[in-house]
């Protein structure tokens, strides 16, 4: 008899976390892998932000953190908020997390109660459907294509909406197809949400710097939505310090002590000294990202060029975040080198063991037709995964 709970037992693996797991064993043994599985940035945390945590180090920042995060630390987050986003929002209404990942969770716990319905158009980041399923809800996917941009319509948000709904969830820049919302788009789906108050929205805004399309928007800062949007962002992407572990959220003042005290049961408040740096980090000018957000632009030309030359891979341009999404359905069904290729977890798993690169079912993000790939690796490492991709397919 199995002694685990159902609620363990009934928990999906992170499937990104299992292939890049799987890659390093496959590295350990010799393989010449290539990974395009984990979406980490490949440069270093800057060095002025690793100057302030040295600093908190000798000011011996060494003590229990408030729950919700350091004053100094909201009041940076508030006017990061106005700064980027045309939000305003009181340090009251800014919680810190460990990763915002925690934030997710945390507001999953406080707002879903069993059954409520969470619209998640798809594809989704892969952790959205379990903390969702973990905390009682039901997550209702709303797909979309490589030919729609990977974006929903309004006429699919209405259709999805039930007296159940009681959330949306959403990321721009997408984590995994790159798609980043224009204020026009984001106007439309509002409009939508006006009919039905009792809808709350999650805004996952982590990759907002990392974005090639020139303009970005919050739907919080539509008209109407301010009140009812729980904007989610961190330091993780953008900074290059996801080991670093801070999240925080922009929230109503009520989801927002709600989520202090789920957090003061659990966690408590995250790291002291990454607090104090990341301090530093909101306060700096987006324009320090310039180099780096550029260099992610120039990965993404090629590595949207290379795809395009591989047969059969149908490819929207992303906008932001550093993923591709292609879709390769039209190998489902036939023989690759002897081995029948089902759907995007079998080609995936193809491509590690053929051309050894590592990538992401598409499963795992709510669309069964594409398989992801980061491009957060020098072009050298690119060049060669596209080459031994295209050779191993063609």
């Amino acid at each position: 008899m199995n002694p685990l709970s159902d609620r363990i037992n009934n928990l999906a693996v992170s499937q990104t976390l299992a292939m890049a797991a799987l890659a390093r064993e496959l590295k350990a043994q010799g393989k010449d892998i290539i990974s395009l599985s984990l979406g980490e940035p490949d440069f270093n945390t800057p060095e002025f932000i690793k100057e302030a945590a040295k600093k908190a180090i000798d000011e011996n920042y060494s003590t229990y953190t408030p729950v919700e995060g350091y004053l100094e630390l909201k009041e940076a987050i508030c006017k990061k908020f106005k700064r980027d986003n045309n939000l305003d929002y009181k340090p009251s209404q800014i919680v810190v997390s460990t990763g915002a990942k925690q934030s997710l969770y945390n507001i999953a716990q406080v707002m879903l109660n069993e059954g409520d319905e969470v619209i998640l158009p798809a594809p989704y980041w892969v952790s959205y459907f379990e903390i969702i399923k973990l905390s009682g809800g039901v997550p209702v996917e709303v797909p979309t294509s490589v030919e729609s941009d990977f974006k929903i319509t309004p006429e699919q948000l209405e259709a999805a909406i039930t007296p159940k709904t009681k959330m949306m969830w959403f990321s721009s820049p997408c984590n995994p197809s790159g798609s980043v919302y224009n204020r026009e788009e984001l106007t439309a789906l509002a409009k939508v949400l006006e009919k039905h108050p009792h809808v709350y929205v999650v805004s996952d805004e982590i990759y907002e710097h990392i974005n090639f399309s020139g303009t970005f928007c919050s739907i919080a800062s539509i008209p109407g939505m301010f009140d009812r949007t729980i904007t989610v962002n961190g330091v993780a992407k953008a900074f290059a310090m996801t080991g670093w572990r801070i999240g925080y959220m922009g929230a109503p003042e009520f989801i927002a002590k709600a989520c202090t005290k789920i957090q003061g049961q659990v966690t408590s408040g995250a790291n002291s000294i990454a607090q104090r740096a990341t301090i530093t980090a909101v306060e700096a000018d987006p324009s320090v990202l310039n180099e780096m957000v550029s260099a992610f632009k120039n990965r993404r030309d090629l590595v949207v060029g290379l795809v395009k030359e591989i047969p059969g891979f149908k490819l929207n341009v992303p906008e932001g975040a550093f993923y591709v999404f292609p879709d390769v359905s039209s190998y489902f069904g036939k023989t690759l080198k002897g081995q029948l290729i089902k759907d995007a977890t079998d080609f995936s798993m193809f491509l590690l063991a053929e051309a050894n690169v590592a990538t992401v079912t598409g499963d795992a993000f709510g669309n069964p037709n594409c398989i992801r790939f980061s491009y957060a690796i020098s072009e050298v490492l690119l060049i060669e995964a596209m080459r031994r991709i295209k050779e191993a397919v063609s």
